[in-house]
């Protein structure tokens, strides 16, 4: 369980970093940029990829080139959502986005639902628009922006997931195709910013991504281990990986950026915790 929880926080601190830096004059594009860089690195002596089959016709370049354009855009409209809608809000929407990912399943990949998984999904979905609903009563400008995003973060996670999953059921290594997509992601925004503003990136931005891409990598490396290591309980991982999440992310958001818990918003926190719970529990039966 220590691995999981070191998981969980590197997540919730990620969201941090994005928030407190936008706060402090950061660039969160130049940010997200460089993040990719320590990633990439990380994830090739982590996971030591064999990347010597990799070749122009045998790889699906298709799908790392969108997952490489994915990457950083559904990166930004985190950030985004985390200014408009706060970390509270931003944490249990993408935390539940397994609930498409998982309606991707059942009606792309044919996968089987119990009636548990039923139970957990409409769950979600009723989480979700909770959390919708709770920005889109205000009517103002910013409000608005904040559905968008949380809407946006939702879609976007879930459909990297989908995306991954079919690079890695074409043939591709789980550790080949996401060094590779993260090599794309960095080359793609640098030098979207580089045509934008000129340069590569502000020595504080940049200092910020690579502290931000550790944080990232080490999210996704203590994740993958937890799984190896309880192979045999991959719900457990699931469920105390998710739900960690979501309680420190609502911890810090309350505690470090006084964020209100409004009665729509901890009706979808019980309701997707709930949900977690009823889709970890059809994963071990």
């Amino acid at each position: 369980m220590e691995l999981i929880f070191a998981a969980a926080c590197c997540s919730v601190v990620v969201s941090i970093l994005l928030k407190w830096g936008k706060n402090k004059g950061f660039d969160p594009i130049q940010m997200i940029s460089w993040n990719y860089a320590s990633a990439s690195l990380l994830c090739y002596f982590w996971f030591k990829p064999d990347l010597s089959h990799v070749s122009i016709s045998n790889t699906p370049w298709w799908l790392i080139v969108a997952l490489g354009v994915l990457l950083p855009s559904v990166f930004l409209f985190l950030a985004k959502s985390l200014q408009y809608a706060g970390i509270v809000k931003t944490e249990i929407t993408q935390r539940l986005s397994v609930i498409l990912s998982l309606l991707a399943a059942y009606f792309i990949f044919q996968e089987q639902f119990n009636q548990l998984k039923i139970v957990g999904v409409v769950l979600g979905l009723s989480a979700v628009m909770c959390i919708l609903f709770t920005n889109a009563s205000g009517g103002g400008e910013g409000q608005k922006q904040a559905v968008w995003y949380l809407a946006l973060v939702w879609f976007g996670y879930a459909l990297i997931d989908v995306l991954l999953k079919y690079t890695t059921g074409l043939g591709v290594q789980f550790s080949v195709a996401l060094n590779l997509m993260f090599i794309c992601a960095f080359l793609l925004s640098v030098g979207y910013v580089a045509v934008t503003t000129k340069n590569i990136g502000l020595t504080k931005n940049v200092m910020a991504g690579l502290c931000l891409g550790v944080l990232n990598f080490a999210n996704i490396a203590l994740y993958v281990k937890a799984h190896l290591l309880l192979k045999d309980s991959p719900a457990v991982v699931f469920a105390g990986m998710n739900i960690m999440v979501v309680l420190l992310g609502v911890f810090s958001g309350l505690l470090f950026f006084k964020e209100k818990l409004k009665l729509a918003t901890a009706i979808g926190l019980v309701l997707g915790i709930t949900s977690v719970a009823c889709l970890a529990y059809a994963m071990s039966v």
